[in-house]
Formats: structure tokens, C-alpha cells, sequence
């Protein structure tokens, strides 16, 4: 995971509800399937040397781990609320146009909890290279920003709510 285990993590209310629904399937649906898995394997008998048994005990390590994950999130968890967004400068939970100042090209960010980001989507982490540089900033400024690739810089076009 990006962010450290013990820190906030900010999310979207969208970010905040899948992680809720993804932990909800877990627990009260594929948990059950896996016990299911286990009982059905050791009806098989020797379990020494068992395919199925070990395949879904690991299943069962994987699924008790990915629980934990999403219980640590929740726990950490900081929605950011609309209040908070108020569309004049860059944060979490807003959309924002930005022009390459070099190329000239137009790009859609929206800026997410780390935990949300899907870069094909334009969906961009609060905590990556380009969410960093940007928050904070309003209408009209261009911003410098250290990328992998060498440096980047946007003039920020509008702000908007996502």
C-alpha cells in the first residue's frame, strides 16, 4: 500500500463506500464459500496430501488478509466532505483542467484518496507525483512538478467538483 498503516487516509464518500461494500462481500459472503471449500476438502479424507485443502486454506489466508486491509483503511479512514471541498483550489474529491504549458495538451485530473486512484480513468492519488503538486493550487497558476520522466508543468484551467 502507498500510504503508511498508521496514518489517515483520505477518501471520497464513492472511495469510502466501496471499500465498505467490497469488506461487507467478504465477510458475509466468501468466507462462508471458503468454509464451504475447507469442509467439502476434508470430507475427502487425508488431508496430508490434499490439493484442495491446501488451495483453500490459502484462499482463506489471502481472503482473512484482504478482511484486515479494509478494516485498517476503514479505521483510518477521513471522508472528505464537501464542506472541505470548496472548488477554489485544488484537493481531494475535485475534477481539475490542466494544460501542458509545453505541449499545449488538455488533461482531466481528478484527484482521489491513494486508495481510489485508476490513472487510465484520470483518476490521480493525492499522494502521487502530480496530486501532490497540484493540491493547493487555484485557477491560473502554473505549477512545476518533479515527475518520474523528468519535469512537468500544468497551468491550472479550472476546478470543479467531480
Amino acid at each position: 500500500m502507498a500510504d503508511n498503516m498508521n496514518g489517515v487516509m483520505l477518501l471520497t464518500q464513492e472511495g469510502y463506500d466501496k471499500i465498505v461494500k467490497e469488506h461487507d462481500e467478504l465477510v458475509s459472503v466468501r468466507r462462508a464459500e471458503v468454509a464451504e471449500r475447507i469442509k467439502e476438502a476434508i470430507s475427502y479424507g487425508d488431508i496430508s496430501e490434499n490439493a484442495e485443502y491446501d488451495a483453500a486454506k490459502n484462499e482463506q489466508a489471502e481472503l482473512e488478509e484482504r478482511i484486515y486491509e479494509l478494516e485498517d483503511m476503514l479505521k483510518r479512514a477521513k471522508i472528505v466532505s464537501d464542506d472541505e471541498v470548496t472548488g477554489d483550489v485544488v484537493n481531494v474529491g475535485l475534477r481539475v483542467d490542466v494544460k501542458d504549458v509545453e505541449t499545449g495538451d488538455i488533461e482531466t485530473f481528478s484527484i482521489v484518496g491513494a486508495t481510489e486512484s485508476s490513472p487510465f480513468e484520470g483518476k490521480i492519488s493525492n499522494e502521487s507525483a502530480i496530486g501532490k503538486g497540484l493540491i493547493g493550487h487555484k485557477t491560473g497558476d502554473v505549477v512545476a512538478i518533479e515527475i518520474p520522466d523528468g519535469m512537468v508543468t500544468y497551468e491550472v484551467l479550472k476546478i470543479e467538483k467531480n
